[in-house]
């Protein structure tokens, strides 16, 4: 139980490492590639080429390969919002009854005059 608090904890940290680790392992092999002849590349436009085909190599296999870190990553956003919506709406409450409570004292202080 305690691994599975620990690994909801620092999912987007995680699959974000992941996912850079994906590109980062596709553009190296598209380097590779591009330095072996097998793409034809040349100058500045050709590194950006290979730049740009290892973000369309990374991304199908980023979507595949990391479902369930993208769902450990959605359900610990999910937490965080409902958290900070709780808490939003209690303060609002504690400050809905506060503004009740200063109108109730200044209507019963009217009604005394």
């Amino acid at each position: 139980m305690s691994s599975n608090v620990s690994s909801k904890k620092h999912a987007t940290l995680r699959y974000t490492s992941m996912r850079a680790s994906i590109f980062l392992g596709c553009l190296l092999i598209a380097v590779l590639l591009g330095h072996f002849g097998v793409i034809p590349v040349t100058g500045a436009t050709g590194l950006i080429f290979l730049v740009l085909l290892a973000a369309l190599v990374s991304a199908p296999l980023s979507y595949v390969l990391l479902s369930k870190q993208r769902d450990e990553m959605s359900a610990q956003l999910a937490d965080k919002v409902a958290a900070m919506r709780n808490r939003t709406a209690e303060r609002i409450a504690t400050q809905n009854a506060e503004e009740d409570a200063a109108d109730e004292a200044v209507r019963a202080a009217s009604a005394k005059n």
